[in-house]
């Protein structure tokens, strides 16, 4: 697949003035509760109800799901308040049953986008259905893997596809439930920017108070949608309570936030320059995280040396990092003058934290 690749906008069909708005629970519990849900989201922005009907949790034991009876129930609420309904498929029983159900919705997780086994049955499964399909990206940041998940389906004349961002596992500890990584998606967005991208901040945010935050950065980035997890009671949820919200925090959330319109000239512009300074911040948290990484091998490598009374400036080696990096820059189109101040910077941090290293060791 190239990036000449043209996919089918099916979100004009919704005809919506503002992103698409996916909503519900993350997990059907009872009927009452999927219905009760249902009837408040009809309220909202939201174009569709999503719950998961089978669950794939870490350790077995724990909550799984209800199965196909959530089918029914989800039916129910789309009869009753007219919503369109979304589900998680996992596997081919999983998409005959949905489909059998009419569910107009279909989204392949994260677990199960990391296996081109599994997306390949799911896409022999679904093969030239019209329902939209979306891809969940792999739980590690592999865009080479999202896009041949997509690329499967595509095979499989599914012609209503696109992509939902969850974030990226980490052994690391940061204040995400899963790193957003938005570069990733970035650069998905700039190979196909015909694939709707939709956002799920739920399982970005693992809590509930940075979900508006997450939602303005993608809005900024011209995210077509979000998913989000709600339910009317969060804090009783059977699973992921954390990160759900109200029906009514949804509908507050989605009139605060910003959406970047275009309406002229002056205003396309506008538009144009606060996606690519969205971008930009992007890379620049990018590039702190990754200066914070390197700053933390630069101190180990000062116990190293103060173990075996090494001195902390070795010239021969910071003239060879500074000849191959300004090569390097030169190739990615950056300046000589540019590249050097940059690594001397970054030089004169490193010695400093490695000068600490060795006076705290002194203490």
């Amino acid at each position: 697949m190239t990036n000449q690749k043209k996919f089918k906008n099916w979100l004009q069909a919704f005809q919506l003035d503002h992103p698409l708005v996916i909503a519900g629970p993350c997990s059907a519990e009872t009927e009452k509760q999927v219905l009760t849900i249902a009837h408040q989201l009809k309220d909202t922005d939201t174009s569709v109800m999503r719950a998961g009907i089978w669950k794939p949790r870490t350790k077995p034991g724990n909550f799984e799901g209800v199965g196909k009876i959530g089918l029914d129930w989800l039916k129910k609420a789309k009869a009753e308040t007219g919503l369109k309904i979304a589900t998680e498929v996992a596997n081919k029983t999983h998409v005959d049953m949905a489909l059998e159900a009419d569910v107009d919705v279909l989204w392949i997780g994260a677990r199960s986008t990391v296996s081109p086994f599994i997306v390949q049955d799911i896409a022999d499964a679904l093969k030239g259905t019209d329902k939209i399909v979306l891809v969940k990206n792999p739980v590690n940041p592999d865009l080479p893997l999202w896009l041949g998940a997509i690329e499967r389906l595509h095979k499989a004349d599914i012609q209503n596809l696109g992509v939902i961002h969850r974030g990226f596992s980490t052994y690391e500890k940061t204040g995400y439930r899963n790193n957003p990584e938005w570069q990733l998606a970035v650069d998905l967005q700039n190979e196909f920017p015909d694939l709707p991208l939709i956002l799920d901040p739920s399982h970005i945010a693992g809590k509930r108070d940075i979900i508006f935050d997450i939602c303005q950065t993608a809005l900024d980035l011209n995210y077509d949608g979000i998913m989000v997890e709600t339910h009317h009671t969060p804090d009783e949820a059977w699973s992921d309570a954390a990160q759900q919200i109200t029906p009514q925090a949804l509908a507050q959330m989605t009139e605060d936030l910003k959406i970047r319109k275009e309406h002229g000239d002056a205003a396309e512009f506008k538009n144009k320059l606060n996606t690519l300074r969205a971008k930009i911040d992007v890379v620049d948290h990018q590039i702190i995280n990754q200066l914070g990484k390197r700053m933390k091998i630069t101190d180990d490598i000062g116990a190293l040396k103060k173990k075996n009374n090494v001195a902390i400036l070795q010239t021969k080696r910071w003239n060879e990092v500074l000849d191959k990096m300004v090569s390097e820059g030169q190739d990615n189109g950056l300046s000589e003058e540019f590249v050097t101040k940059f690594l001397k910077a970054i030089h004169q941090e490193s010695i400093a934290h490695q000068h600490q290293v060795l006076v705290n060791d002194k203490k």
